[in-house]
């Protein structure tokens, strides 16, 4: 702070100037007039001053000290944020709610108790292994035969989940694939797309559809099915302990394709056939369907489904879709049904949930 000149010392200044200066008397008048505005601008300087310093004061007595000042919030005080991950995590089906779904699957009875039989294997070399007792070399990899809509799908869903909800897989995922999806167009591709859909199955199931895709018939030339076959068989090898492997085709063919390569033979020695559906089956697939969109069949309908389905399988050519064909037969059902619905001006609850005689009649003459 700047410490002002007091009073004698504004006096002496005046008269140092004054002797310095030695002005006229013509001046000297003039002289006098300057000093005083001088004096004025002194008064007003130190005025200011003390203003100042009133306010300095006023807010020193305002401002808080350290020890006043509230405690700072760091990262480490802070609250942990909710667990985002486990929140969205999906919930994993337990193993008696598989089994529960593999029960209530149509038919299949020979393929339901070689699963528990397989499940059940499976528990008991756990138990083994915990108790520190030998178990013999076991291949979980298996070759589902039988024609398209037999439920080969939905089965190894379900394995996939039942491996994994006993320890087997570390995952449990399933990842279906077909040749398309393993098979490139040029010479060294067809490894490294097979190996990227191969590392996505890790700790799951690697379901490949069609397999026999993959090794064409003999005298058809090099084919790069061969190569997805041997990358498939190192990678098996490679995560035996981590990886299952099912593929899936018609009878014939399949027998084939495993037959194609002594790999492929050593690997793969568990074989579930899916049969066709029988009318019974087929009808209660229909039902099915049915009842979970709240589709209601009168009794006359009912009827005619039956005696439908009966004749439809003993029709049935190689070609047959089993479940897939009764998904399109509903999915036409409904659209007829929706058709006839919507010339009614006010229709009913009752209206929208029943599926009539004609309706069938309809669906079939097409």
């Amino acid at each position: 702070m700047v410490n002002w000149m007091d009073r004698d010392e504004q006096r002496q200044l005046k008269e140092d100037l004054m002797r310095k200066l030695r002005p006229a008397d013509s001046y000297l008048g003039t002289l006098n007039d300057s000093l005083a505005n001088f004096d004025d601008l002194l008064g007003t300087i130190r005025q200011a001053e003390n203003a100042a310093k009133e306010l300095i004061n006023e807010t020193a007595a305002l401002t808080p000290k350290v020890s006043d000042a509230p405690e700072t919030v760091t990262a480490t005080s802070a609250p942990a944020p909710p667990d985002t991950v486990a929140e969205t995590e999906e919930i994993q089906p337990t193993l008696d709610e598989l089994m529960e779904k593999l029960d209530e699957l149509v038919g299949l009875d020979d393929i339901k108790q070689n699963v528990k039989s397989l499940i059940n294997l499976v528990k008991v070399r756990k138990l083994r292994d915990e108790n520190e007792l030998p178990n013999p070399p076991l291949s979980l990899h298996m070759v589902f035969t039988g024609n398209p809509g037999t439920g080969k799908t939905t089965v190894a869903r379900i394995l996939s989940g039942l491996y994994r909800a006993i320890g087997v897989l570390t995952k449990g995922q399933l990842i279906e694939v077909d040749r398309g999806g393993l098979v490139a167009g040029f010479v060294g591709q067809t490894a490294i797309k097979t190996k990227e859909i191969i590392d996505s199955a890790l700790g799951g199931i690697l379901f490949i559809d069609e397999a026999y895709s993959l090794a064409p018939e003999i005298g058809n030339g090099n084919d790069f099915g061969r190569e997805a076959i041997e990358t498939l068989l190192k990678m098996m090898e490679d995560h035996r302990d981590n990886l299952i492997v099912i593929v899936a085709g018609y009878n014939e063919p399949m027998e084939r394709f495993i037959n194609s390569n002594p790999g492929l033979e050593s690997r793969f020695n568990r074989y579930f056939e899916f049969p066709d559906y029988n009318g019974d089956e087929l009808s209660e697939v229909f039902t099915s369907m049915c009842e979970k969109s709240e589709y209601v069949l009168t009794d006359d309908a009912k009827t005619y489904t039956k005696e439908h389905f009966h004749m439809l399988y003993m029709l049935r050519d190689e070609n047959f879709g089993n479940a897939r064909h009764i998904r399109n037969f509903f999915e036409h059902i409904v659209a007829i049904h929706s058709d006839r619905i919507s010339t009614l001006e006010e229709p009913t609850r009752e209206d929208l949930t029943t599926i009539t005689l004609e309706d069938l009649e309809e669906a079939t003459s097409e």
